[in-house]
């Protein structure tokens, strides 16, 4: 289970039940999961069977554990403790008004431009009122405004290339559903977007990571402004082991955030966007470049790279993701996916049995929002506002956290933090909450458990709320910088927790 038998930490059993403890608050072992046998759980850890036999009356007694005989032990919640999903999801809206939502990386709306864009809708509306108000493909003035979008970032798109859907999550659901059989290979950058990999693993896919190069570790010091458009910041995919993955696995798809990395905010550069596409071709693989946050550049003096689709002039190995979530606001649930024009057909008979088509009015208020006369100014009181927090959470934690470390994103939404020696992001996480901070741990953002020494942070509160979030986040981590104990706060009754899993901790 990873560090959980650091010096210091007390004896054995206690520090096996606070990381079975974690693993449950955590949601990476479901609540009513069979555990292990003791002896088994014993010979995977190579720990001695009485360790095994009290941590578990230690769970027991917490009301982490309960057990029957001839039946065997299982997880559970002790009254009042709440499980952090597998995903990343909103603050459970009882613990609104005392804690502080870092679990989510959304803006809020950008005022008055959201509200206008509304009401220019509703004068529209009229014109589709007379029909059945079901689009597959989405109403025409939004699929010609998202591929004059494309076109103008350097991608000549068609009308025909594109399909509004439901959200991001919505347009990489019916990919998967199209594109993936179960039990097929895809490969993912290691860590990725949370969300989509628990979307991957609802789809039965085999999720094979690719480490994002050990360059993505290195810090900057956490200097406000540090980041820059001399390539300093720019890069950190291993193309090489991109190139090996998909020869050896043969993956059916790959997945990738090219563009300020969630949750890493990392920028992939145009060499490896042309090495990797060019990879991709040779092996056949499919790859679904997840664009969300591609439209949040917080340098002015960055100089962005191409689009992924834009190393694949054939249009055969690249479907780009888009969203309005992240550039606007994730009320409006309106996303799109550019194709072949032949994908799109075929997507649009898959998608009657779905969704079958997204709301008009939001589609109306987004090709306001995405116009060529408010777009500019949209994106430039986002992109001011969303850099003016960013900056404001690198300052606190470099006064409060400053052996907290992490390299300053020149975009995107949040800062992947590498936590000091000692600190389990997960432990972190489940004790912040006591303290009045929501955090998505490392494990949320890996495949199998990996990545237990980092958090990500969102920076899309303004910055006072970023300041005392801070400070929770900083109580929370003392209490965990010596031998500690957290205090005790659902899958199918009967999932079994997998032995693996939990050595992984």
């Amino acid at each position: 289970m990873g560090d959980w038998q650091r010096p210091g930490q007390g004896p054995a059993y206690r520090a096996l039940a606070g990381g079975l403890r974690t693993l449950v608050l955590d949601g990476r072992v479901p609540v009513e999961a069979r555990l292990p046998a003791e002896r088994e759980l014993s010979a995977a850890l190579g720990v001695s069977r009485t360790t095994v036999t009290a941590a578990f009356e230690l769970l027991r007694d917490e009301g982490f554990l309960a057990s029957r005989r001839g039946a065997g032990s299982w997880t559970a919640l002790p009254p009042g403790r709440t499980v952090h999903g597998a995903g990343l999801s909103p603050l459970p809206a009882d613990l609104a008004d005392s804690v502080i939502d870092l679990g989510i990386a959304a803006p809020s709306a950008p005022e008055p431009f959201l509200s206008e864009a509304m009401a220019a809708a509703l004068t529209q509306l009229p014109q589709y009122t007379d029909t059945h108000g079901d689009f597959p493909l989405g109403i025409h003035v939004l699929r010609h405004a998202v591929a004059d979008r494309f076109t103008a970032r350097g991608l000549p798109t068609d009308p025909e290339q594109i399909m509004i859907t439901t959200g991001a999550a919505g347009g990489f659901s019916l990919l998967l559903r199209h594109l993936l059989a179960p039990a097929e290979r895809v490969a993912v950058e290691s860590p990725s977007y949370a969300n989509s990999l628990q979307a991957l693993r609802f789809a039965g896919s085999r999720v094979v990571p690719v480490a994002l190069h050990p360059g993505s570790e290195a810090t900057d010091g956490g200097n406000v402004g540090s980041g820059n458009a001399d390539g300093a910041n720019i890069g950190g995919w291993d193309v090489d082991g991109w190139s090996r993955t998909l020869r050896d696995a043969a993956p059916r798809l790959g997945y990738l955030i090219p563009d300020f990395h969630n949750p890493t905010g990392m920028l992939m550069s145009e060499d490896e966007r042309r090495a990797l596409v060019a990879a991709a071709r040779r092996t056949g693989t499919t790859l679904i470049a997840d664009e969300t946050m591609a439209e949040l550049s917080l340098e002015p003096d960055l100089v962005m790279p191409p689009p992924l689709a834009a190393f694949d002039p054939g249009g055969g190995t690249v479907i780009t993701l888009g969203s309005t979530g992240k550039t606007f606001w994730g009320g409006l649930r309106i996303g799109w996916i550019r194709a072949s024009p032949d994908l799109v057909r075929r997507l649009r008979a898959d998608r009657s049995s779905l969704d079958v088509s997204s709301p008009v009015l939001e589609q109306l208020a987004v090709a306001h929002l995405l116009s060529p006369e408010v777009l500019p100014q949209v994106l430039a009181h986002q992109r001011h506002r969303i850099r003016v927090q960013r900056d404001a959470l690198v300052s606190a934690l470099r006064t409060a956290l400053p052996d907290w470390t992490f390299r300053t994103p020149l975009g995107g939404l949040s800062l992947w933090v590498h936590t000091p020696d000692g600190v389990s992001g997960s432990v972190l996480a489940t004790t912040a909450e006591r303290f009045g901070v929501w955090v998505g741990s490392g494990p949320r953002f890996g495949v199998d458990g990996v990545l237990e020494r980092f958090v990500r942070l969102p920076y899309a509160h303004p910055a006072e709320v970023l300041g005392e979030a801070v400070r929770r986040l900083a109580a929370a981590s003392a209490t965990l910088t010596g031998p500690h104990r957290p205090e005790p706060g659902r899958a199918e009754p009967g999932t079994m927790a997998r032995t693996s899993e939990i050595a992984l901790l």
